[in-house]
């Protein structure tokens, strides 16, 4: 759980990354400081543990794609939500029926078992179709923060509730992301703050 929500909280960096790429977006020196608080964090991972936090960064660049993807297809989230599901259902049946796990597979699970896997699939989608409908009434700024909280929740749990081991080491590549986080979230709000004020000199010009 420790490295999923350190790849959720990496997952706003990629996603710059990713606009500079795709969309030819600039890189102010917030971001770039951002971006290189975050590779700091991940040299720091290889030197003190041997090896890339391979789970992190997966699900950082998987969902970072996913995020282009959804970006460059123009359709809307239910259509878009139905068009992925309909993608994976047949894998996932594969995977139901035909994997060898103690619960994998639905003709060897209790009834209790097998309704706890179907219940996933809403217990996942009724938050997404939420989040997209949010996106379109809330600001971006807004959203930013929500996004912030499923990683501190997985972050909280493993700690306090999984005891999952968290050592100096570990805490400091935390800190490195956050504090690259804290930047993009502070320069975030001056930026707003400055358009605000913008807007209201102008309406007083207008009046």
């Amino acid at each position: 759980m420790l490295s999923a929500s350190l790849g959720y909280y990496i997952n706003p960096l990629i996603t710059i990354l990713l606009g500079v790429v795709f969309f030819k977006n600039k890189l102010d020196r917030v971001r770039i400081i951002a971006v290189g608080l975050c590779f700091c964090a991940v040299v720091f991972e290889v030197i003190q543990f041997g090896s890339l936090p391979w789970i992190a960064l997966a699900l950082a660049i998987t969902f970072g794609f996913y995020g282009l993807v959804r970006k460059k297809v123009a359709v809307d989230s239910f259509t878009g939500m139905a068009i992925e599901t309909a993608i994976l259902l047949p894998i996932a049946l594969l995977y139901l029926s035909l994997i060898d796990s103690p619960t994998a597979n639905m003709f060897d699970n209790s009834a209790g078992v097998n309704w706890l896997l179907f219940a996933a699939g809403p217990v996942t989608m009724v938050p997404l179709m939420c989040f997209a409908a949010a996106a379109n009434r809330v600001s971006l700024v807004t959203l930013g923060f929500f996004q912030y909280i499923g990683p501190t929740g997985m972050f909280l749990l493993a700690v306090f509730v999984y005891d999952e081991p968290l050592s100096a080491e570990k805490l400091t590549t935390f800190v490195l992301i956050w504090s690259a986080l804290a930047m993009l979230i502070v320069d975030s709000l001056r930026y707003l703050r400055k358009t605000n004020a913008a807007t209201i000199m102008i309406d007083k010009d207008a009046t």
